[in-house]
């Protein structure tokens, strides 16, 4: 505990992890009062594995990746690429036998289409498996230095990644825009 207390790059990566856990479990009640116990952890499951892969932030890969981190010293790079087969794992057995669950959410609705809809709204899973590895690459180097100052790696690349995730917020965009259009009854192909 004096560790994280006295290091500011690790206090920022537990304050992620920290905010990330509140907000799942904060939704696994939520979704579990709507819907029932058994069918808010299945849509809190199929929701992690959204963030997993189809946001360029890796804070539900940290969930997993931090504690193996800190427990057994293993890169979180290397625990992202188990976490995200266990995300895609989980949303091709969901497609196969449990389809109804992404009709419970926006949200869940908005992922299915992105799942099923090669292009361009695989470009979303695209960008956003290249930013959560960059996210990750800076947060091992978060653990491996002790001032902001120190991380060297994050200086050289973030022009790269806020780059990253300028094309995912601009595409992200489209493809909501044209999904909302879709729930309406407008339909419009945008691209």
């Amino acid at each position: 505990m004096h560790l994280i207390n006295q290091d500011q790059t690790k206090r920022h990566l537990f304050l992620r992890l920290f905010g990330f856990l509140v907000f799942i479990v904060v939704y696994f009640f939520y979704v579990s009062l709507k819907f029932g116990a058994g069918n808010g952890f299945l849509i809190t499951l199929l929701t992690w594995s959204f963030f997993v892969l189809c946001t360029p932030i890796a804070d539900a890969g940290f969930i997993l990746a931090l504690p193996a981190r800190l427990f057994f010293g293993l890169r979180m790079i290397y625990t992202q690429i188990i976490v995200y087969f266990i995300a895609i794992g989980i949303n091709l057995f969901s497609l196969a036998h449990l389809n109804y669950l992404y009709n419970n959410t926006l949200v869940l609705k908005l992922f299915r289409q992105i799942l099923t809809t090669s292009w361009p709204d695989w470009l979303i899973i695209f960008l956003s498996l290249i930013g959560t590895f960059l996210s990750i690459y800076f947060g091992d180097e978060l653990l491996d230095v002790s001032k902001h100052s120190q991380r060297h790696k994050y200086h050289k690349h973030m022009n790269k990644y806020h780059l990253i995730v300028i094309a995912f917020i601009v595409i992200l965009t489209i493809i909501v825009y044209n999904f909302l259009l879709k729930q309406i009854g407008i339909n419009i192909p945008l691209i």
